[in-house]
């Protein structure tokens, strides 16, 4: 596996909030510019596939690979040769939800993918997070 991105706050919005957020596949050019939609082909949960329109990128297929309420929703895109992966993670502590976001891919082509994508999951992954509290935090 091959990390290509990492972001991480502290929030006084609660972990159902950002899950909320997370599900809601309609928000999240609100908060992730460099999408321009999703759209799923089922019912929110794990296995359900999907199709995204990245800006300036041709549309992908992705699947949910997890999806625990108020604590976790991961995407897997599958590109030639490797899997890349969107993990969001919140949990519930005693100074507020600790969230987390890993943007990762693995596979034997998993390094090409990397030198094609690293730089902008490097600068996206932290910047997207951001702008998610500033939405959550908002409206708590």
């Amino acid at each position: 596996m091959i990390e290509l991105g990492r972001g991480h706050a502290v929030s006084a919005a609660s972990a159902d909030s950002y899950f909320a957020r997370w599900i809601d596949h309609d928000s999240w050019p609100s908060w992730s510019p460099d999408t321009e939609w999703v759209k799923l082909d089922g019912p929110v949960r794990t296995g359900t596939r999907g199709t995204m329109k990245p800006a300036g990128g041709p549309k992908t297929s992705f699947v949910i690979s997890a999806c625990r309420p108020g604590r976790e929703y991961t995407d897997t895109t599958l590109l030639p040769g490797a899997k890349l992966v969107f993990q969001h993670t919140a949990e519930t502590t005693s100074s507020g939800t600790d969230l987390n976001v890993l943007v990762a891919i693995s596979g034997p082509l998993a390094f090409i993918w990397a030198k094609i994508l690293g730089a902008g999951f490097r600068d996206s992954a932290q910047a997207d997070l951001d702008r998610l509290v500033a939405i959550a935090e908002g409206q708590s």
